[in-house]
């Protein structure tokens, strides 16, 4: 133990080091690092893996390009179009199911309740609302808590985390889109305050990611040319544009669809992406025209001109859509309570999820007795607060005899007599398409009390906060949308006639502001926005009010699908480098013991380092007597090793293959092809004999050549911004001198997350980029110094 005199020196020099600048205090290496690879797919967890979107040019590479023909290359091309033809029509056509389902199924059941209603079947008609809710739920959680827990939630973050390079299992699977599409159904039709906009994003990528497996020998599908698609590279493609397509099914927006995939989810993006997923939305756009067109005759029971969430407030009532410069200060007040109420309600959701997912991680029962408490809790809530609800007469234009009101809107009567209704029923007692549709209503300005809109603003914030962690399909959006336009019509009531905004104007202005306030986007809100709303008179206003939302959110927190990221364990890289990565060197992160192959190496080396490491690539250097000096030659894949031991091309000798050996065709390219989503070969299933085992295996055809290399002394921001950028897996980390080995290591996604550098360099953890966010603790510090300014000066 050391002596008092030297803890106070220790002490005093620790002091002194948290006193100097960032850029001048040493860098002490921690021993440990307990950062884990482990993520939460549903609510179970399981270990991830990286996607490979980096070419390997190696001498298969090019032997597979030098005898392709043009024909196999246009081939390549038309099947790229083809597919994209193909998952707009599918998109189109589940999009279409997803809503004939739901708007049948709530019609029916809300059409039941009201006729219990109307005959003073109280009582009955609870249970039956409540009954049946409680059905749906439980459906659509026990088929995904037990089928597929991949289909849980939206499936933004996954999708998200995927196309940043981050591989979850079965979160595309033909099992997962089955739960997505079913789960998601029963869910809505609940009642359940979620919407169908997020699974739909998610169904779109699942659809797209099913075209990209590259064929399938379970269903006999191996024809030669679907293996084009065994790749990271394009089914990262098809994965982006299914998710735009399924944005244009959600809402009928695919320019809006093309724009959100850009922004909100690819990591990565080229012009010749932005074409075809154009292309596919467009179809998805022609297809659900086509299905409403031909519902239009009333083939399909409830669904009508109400489907598929489609606001058009341009054809009526077109003089009160006009605004002046003196409404501004009204756009700006919308923007920045969009901005509080948003950053609250993100703040709200991880506090409820953290506590959902403690209570999930104890197993299927838990999660069913969880959707059945929010399930019942929402039922109440639902069908009990109308009663505090006055009841209104109907509009002038009504018929009071029959007791129907004739007006923009669907209204309920609910427990009124006839020629009444209850605004707050015509809101719950409405799947939320109509009830933001009715609230998107021009000329509405005295259909909702004050009172009402209170209760129904407060009570679906809450409840939009209390249902998405349920184990089930849910999306975010249509929730969202839906109160921003409560308050958005709540600020324009209580401005009154300070206000010469027409109600359902604001209420649009409303969901903008909270739509930027919790997702955090920009472009294409506004864009989605004006394809919901069919006027491109919003489009000042609306880019004005989701400027300001986001730009005052962002002080606060980030967007909800980043903290869901988080909160799930997906290693995702921002674009952003956090300022103490300016600091640091690779060289400063990089962690061994390195493992490497020679150019000629045995067999049993090989086996040995697979089955005692789970790296899935290895630096190749050739030394003596195939290179006067050791010399990096290039980068071998795990899985391609796996191959090259299954087919047993093994050597007596150390030496390379003969030249032909490639040329005869003894390794085809379509051996090491990627398999698809979560087929993997291990090291388990290779059986080797003991001779085999002290024979050799040359390297050489199958190593990269050409990986992505960077000096150890480079900056690890700058390194950042080369691996997000190109989509690495493998980043080799080459010495600065040339009298040591050709190699100091390798950096893979682990290396850039801040859990695993701030746990190297904890004396780094105070200099994390903070964006400017108010935090209570850097509050009360600049209220101290201001206090003490105070007191100096006088």
């Amino acid at each position: 133990m050391a002596p008092p005199l030297e803890d106070h020196r220790m002490e005093d020099e620790a002091e002194e080091e948290e006193q100097r600048p960032l850029l001048t205090r040493a860098l002490h290496r921690s021993a440990t690092n307990n950062t884990s690879q482990v993520a939460m797919v549903g609510s179970n967890p399981c270990p991830i893996e990286s996607l490979d979107y980096e070419i390997i040019e190696n001498d298969l590479f090019d032997q597979n390009w030098r005898t392709r023909s043009k024909v196999d290359q246009v081939r390549y091309v038309v099947l790229k179009w083809t597919f994209c033809f193909a998952i707009g029509v599918l998109t189109g056509i589940v999009g279409f199911v997803i809503n004939l389902a739901v708007e049948n199924v709530s019609g029916f059941k809300h059409d039941a309740v009201s006729a219990l209603m109307e005959s003073t079947s109280y009582w009955t008609a609870f249970w039956l609302f409540a009954g049946s809710n409680l059905v749906f739920l439980l459906f659509a959680s026990s088929i995904t808590a037990f089928v597929s827990p991949a289909a849980g939630g939206s499936g933004i973050p996954e999708v998200k985390a995927y196309l940043n390079g981050v591989d979850a299992p079965n979160i595309f699977s033909m099992r997962t889109l089955a739960v997505k599409i079913a789960g998601n159904i029963a869910a809505v039709s609940s009642s359940l305050h979620v919407g169908k906009a997020g699974p739909m994003v998610h169904t779109g990528a699942c659809i797209a990611a099913i075209f990209g497996q590259g064929g399938s020998r379970k269903y006999s599908l191996t024809c030669r040319w679907l293996r084009y698609f065994k790749n990271d590279r394009d089914r990262r493609d098809l994965v982006t544009i299914g998710a735009g397509a399924g944005v244009a099914a959600a809402f009928r927006a695919p320019v809006g669809g093309v724009l959100f995939a850009l922004e909100s989810l690819s990591s990565w993006w080229r012009s010749a992406l932005i074409w075809r997923s154009f292309f596919t939305t467009a179809v998805v756009a022609v297809v659900l025209r086509l299905f409403i067109e031909l519902c239009g005759t009333g083939r399909c029971g409830m669904f009508g001109k109400g489907g598929l969430i489609m606001y058009d407030v341009s054809t009526i009532f077109d003089d009160l859509m006009t605004y002046h410069l003196k409404d501004i200060p009204i756009v700006i007040l919308v923007g920045v309570t969009g901005a509080l109420l948003g950053g609250l309600y993100n703040f709200l959701m991880m506090k409820v999820l953290r506590v959902y997912n403690m209570i999930n991680e104890r197993g299927g029962a838990y999660k069913l007795m969880l959707a059945a408490t929010v399930s019942i809790l929402t039922s109440c809530c639902v069908f009990g607060l109308p009663w505090l609800a006055p009841c209104r007469p109907c509009p002038t234009n009504g018929s009071p005899a029959d007791g129907i009101c004739h007006a923009l809107n669907r209204f309920r009567r609910f427990q009124c007599p006839p020629g009444h209704y209850n605004d707050l029923a015509s809101l719950f007692l409405n799947i939320n398409d109509d009830a933001i549709r009715n609230l998107y209503s021009t000329g509405t300005s005295d259909v909702y009390h004050p009172g009402s809109m209170i209760t129904f603003f407060v009570a679906s914030y809450g409840l939009g906060v209390l249902s998405y962690g349920v184990v089930a399909p849910s999306g975010l959006f249509v929730p969202i949308i839906l109160t921003g336009a409560t308050y958005g019509r709540l600020v324009a009531m209580l401005l009154g006639s300070h206000s010469g905004l027409d109600h359902g104007l604001v209420a649009i202005l409303g969901s903008a502001s909270f739509l930027g306030g919790t997702i955090r986007m920009t472009v294409s809100v506004c864009v989605i926005i004006l394809e919901l709303t069919n006027n491109l008179l919003l489009l000042p206003l609306v880019m004005l009010v989701v400027l300001i939302s986001k730009t005052v959110a962002d002080s606060f927190n980030s967007s909800i699908y980043d903290l869901i990221l988080q909160l799930k364990g997906l290693p995702h890289l921002d674009g952003h480098a956090e300022p103490y990565m300016r600091q640091l060197t690779v060289g400063d992160v990089v962690a061994g013991p390195l493992r490497s192959f020679n150019g000629v190496e045995k067999v049993g080396n090989i086996v040995h380092i697979l089955r005692t490491t789970g790296h899935h690539a290895f630096p190749v250097v050739d030394e003596p007597p195939f290179s006067p000096a050791p010399v990096l030659y290039g980068l071998v894949l795990r899985a391609h090793l796996l191959v090259l031991l299954k087919k047993r091309e093994f050597l007596a000798a150390p030496e390379r293959y003969p030249k032909e050996y490639v040329a005869a065709g003894r390794f085809l390219a379509e051996d090491f092809d990627k398999r698809g989503s979560g087929k993997q070969d291990t090291i388990a299933d290779v059986q080797l004999s003991s001779e085999e085992m002290e024979m050799y295996v040359d390297l050489h055809p199958l190593t990269n050549t050409s990986p992505y290399t960077v000096v150890e002394t480079m900056s690890l921001a700058k390194a950042l911004v080369l691996f997000r950028e190109v989509g690495l897996r493998h980043l080799l980390v080459v010495p600065k001198a040339c009298d040591r080995s050709p190699v100091a290591g390798i950096l893979t996604r682990h290396d850039f997350m801040p859990e695993h550098i701030l746990g190297l360099h904890p004396v780094l953890l105070g200099s994390r980029w903070k964006r400017l966010r108010w935090q209570k603790g850097a509050v009360a510090k600049y209220f101290r110094s201001l206090l003490m300014w105070i007191n100096n000066s006088g």
